[in-house]
């Protein structure tokens, strides 16, 4: 994935490299629409935008920056341009935005954008994470499926975070990515390199594996490829599992209890 920031020549040197089968960008389309165009003929071939709600005055509060109307434009942008598939994503917290669920199903069902409904989770430590603000994937299922029948698809290639359901009418689809209530630690594809050269092998991870002193120090590409499949052939990250049974042990689940990598480093 690619962040919003002097992204074009990047992902003009990206969709050059031999093998790649994918080129997506995720942002919080803040300055999509001035940059699609760009980021489109570069070899971008697909986006995912953050956005949480279509109510002005909750985005603000909910984002903090940006306008929603440059949010919107920007989507439109993106579909002008022809990338495809557009997902929008939105985390979904009780008491906050959880009665906008219904709102932006029928915005990406009426615009052909695919929506993902993210569980609440307790990224990173600055979140304030706590149980009671989750809407589990099995609620927001529900509420949707009572106004716009579904029917599962299942997970793309057998391991994508999201688990998508097709409309019955045929009028597309959506997904949830439910990392707190169906853990899918053991079928996760995904490592992520930070700015500034960290791999790191969950997005719930307390430390990285330092890339950049190697490519500093000379390592030749072989060597790299080999510690990155040593790293991956010997993780054990399971916290979303691990979470889970916290949660219903006795003992109960705390996230300060946890240390991770903020979110704002990390990326998505």
């Amino acid at each position: 994935m690619l962040k919003m920031a002097s992204t074009a020549c990047r992902a003009g040197k990206l969709s050059f490299l031999n093998g790649l089968e994918d080129l997506c960008l995720t942002t919080n389309g803040s300055l999509l629409a001035e940059k699609v165009s760009a980021l489109k003929s570069a070899g971008l071939r697909r986006i995912n935008v953050s956005l949480d709600t279509l109510n002005p005055e909750k985005f603000a509060r909910i984002r903090r920056r940006g306008d929603l109307v440059k949010v919107l434009g920007g989507l439109f942008a993106a579909k002008r341009c022809g990338l495809h598939p557009i997902k929008i994503n939105a985390v979904i917290e009780r008491g906050i935005n959880d009665d906008d669920i219904i709102a932006l199903v029928e915005f990406c069902r009426k615009y052909g954008f695919v929506m993902r409904f993210i569980e609440y989770m307790d990224v990173g430590n600055s979140n304030n994470w706590a149980s009671e603000k989750l809407v589990s994937k099995k609620e927001i299922l529900e509420i949707i499926d009572a106004r716009y029948p579904l029917r599962e698809a299942g997970r793309d290639k057998g391991s994508a975070p999201s688990v998508d359901y097709k409309f019955i009418d045929g009028q597309g689809e959506v997904g949830v990515i439910a990392s707190v209530t169906e853990p899918f630690c053991s079928t996760c594809t995904r490592a992520r390199l930070t700015a500034d050269g960290k791999l790191v092998t969950c997005l719930f991870s307390a430390t990285g594996h330092d890339f950049k002193a190697l490519l500093r120090n000379g390592a030749e590409d072989e060597e790299i490829i080999e510690i990155i499949s040593a790293i991956w052939r010997k993780r054990t990250d399971r916290y979303s599992a691990d979470r889970l049974e916290t949660m219903n042990s006795a003992r109960g689940y705390r996230a300060k209890d946890y240390q991770k990598i903020e979110m704002i480093t990390l990326g998505g």
